[in-house]
């Protein structure tokens, strides 16, 4: 059974886990030059309002009443197994864990993006591979130490990456709007095609991520009432920093088809000047940071939980005794990662938002058969509206998760569609399941 009381001294409070949430989230606008570059200014923001009222805060209200009435160690992996039985749990942890192989991989992408504007050098296939791994490393060796040294760390990370944009916003909206030959010589006109179901794609992957911090309750002061006040804080704060500086950029009168990854720092520098460029590059590479740490907190606890429900090997629970940290799952997690550096990001995207949507699905299920089986379980936050209002929640997000995957599966990795090899990889849990339970270390009993 997941512990409960993993052993840590020193637990994350309400500012730490606001922070740590935002860079599971989100780690600010970068990422959001390809909704631009996909729908145009408009249609992004109209996006922007939309996805966070039908994705994330349905999301984020099941996270509050969950993690608060069950703030055990392996988050939602414990939910599920309690709400619907040990494979369920097992089918919850897989896509979940599944996700964050992809998921994982496109944050070093970003760095190393960024990165290469500082030092072009660095832009190559091969540097951009190692700047990849050393940053994998590096977050795993930041995570030894501890959720709470993570949650720190993001907390200072936020101010330094937020700093830049809310510059860059104000002198949008104030200063002089620059020349039309300056603004295509910074982002020159594409053709690249676009269309509304790739920016809804882009914007569902920087909205998604609100179940990850359930994954460390064990290591949060006061959970029960610390969960649901830093989910709301976390949607309104994600929500404010994405629309503001696409509002503000988008009465430049910019062309959005010229925009793409790293895109943030030519206009920052077309309006700012170069030293609000070099600020927002700085910010990038520490939003890459910060995104990654704080992911590598929240999924290495998950490969944990299973080692000690037997699923998986019992050295993957071994926690340092000092921090809790379970270090042997970090370092796993960290070598896994590093598999999926290179793929492209649309493939990386849809690959995620399949595997982290079907897994979102079992966890609304387990919100509404914990109120019909457990009505009197003790839940500091509650959905309002009662059963209906618990079945009503998740109504939203899956829908939009179903549109999605229907008009997004023409993309490929190698000879066969990313929903193929999604489903490949669903496909393998009862096998995994099945050897785990012929090896006779799973414990049958459910939370």
């Amino acid at each position: 059974m997941a512990s409960q009381e993993p052993g840590p001294r020193r637990r994350l409070t309400l500012l730490p886990l606001v922070a740590a949430t935002y860079f599971m989230v989100s780690g600010g606008p970068y990422g959001l030059e390809e909704l631009v570059a996909a729908t145009g200014f408009r249609a992004a923001l109209v996006v922007l309002l939309v996805t966070p009222l039908v994705w994330s805060l349905p999301t984020a209200l099941m996270v509050g009443e969950l993690a608060g009435a069950i703030p055990d160690e392996g988050g939602y992996y414990v939910w599920v197994r309690r709400a619907l039985g040990p494979f369920a749990g097992f089918l919850e942890a897989w896509l979940s864990l599944a996700a964050s192989v992809f998921d994982m991989a496109i944050y070093p992408t970003l760095f190393a993006a960024y990165l290469a504007q500082l030092w072009p050098a660095l832009g190559g296939p091969g540097a951009s591979l190692a700047l990849g791994v050393g940053l994998v490393a590096l977050c795993a060796l930041w995570n030894v130490r501890g959720a709470r040294a993570v949650g720190a760390g993001a907390l200072v990370m936020s101010v330094v990456l937020l700093g830049p944009f809310v510059v860059l916003a104000a002198a949008s909206l104030l200063g002089p709007p620059p020349s039309a030959a300056a603004a295509a010589a910074a982002l020159p006109p594409s053709s690249a095609p676009r269309g509304l179901l790739l920016g809804l794609m882009v914007a569902m992957w920087n909205y998604m991520g609100w179940d990850n911090a359930s994954t460390i309750a064990g290591e949060v002061e006061r959970p029960q009432r610390t969960y649901p006040r830093a989910m709301i804080l976390s949607v309104t704060l994600v929500a404010v920093t994405y629309l503001v500086p696409v509002a503000a950029v988008g009465a430049l009168g910019l062309d959005p088809s010229g925009w793409r990854s790293g895109s943030w720092a030519q206009v920052a520098t077309l309006v700012g000047g170069r030293w609000l460029g070099l600020a927002v590059v700085v910010g990038g590479v520490v939003c890459a940071v910060g995104m990654e740490n704080a992911l590598v907190l929240s999924y290495s606890r998950l490969p944990a939980a299973l080692a000690e429900d037997g699923y998986l090997p019992r050295a993957l629970a071994r926690r340092d005794p000092r921090t809790g940290a379970p270090v042997v799952a970090i370092v796993a997690c960290a070598a896994l990662y590093t598999l999926a550096l290179g793929l492209g990001f649309e493939r990386l995207v849809t690959l995620d938002v399949m595997l982290y949507g079907l897994s979102l699905v079992l966890e609304f299920a387990a919100l509404v058969v914990l109120r019909v089986r457990e009505p009197h379980l003790p839940r500091p936050f509650r959905v309002p509206g009662g059963l209906v209002g618990a079945v009503a929640l998740g109504v939203p997000p899956t829908a939009l998760l179903v549109v999605a995957l229907v008009e997004g599966g023409d993309a490929r990795v190698g000879p066969i569609s990313v929903v193929t090899l999604g489903l490949l990889v669903i496909g393998a849990a009862p096998l995994v399941y099945l050897v785990a339970q012929r090896a006779g270390r799973v414990q049958r009993s459910t939370r």
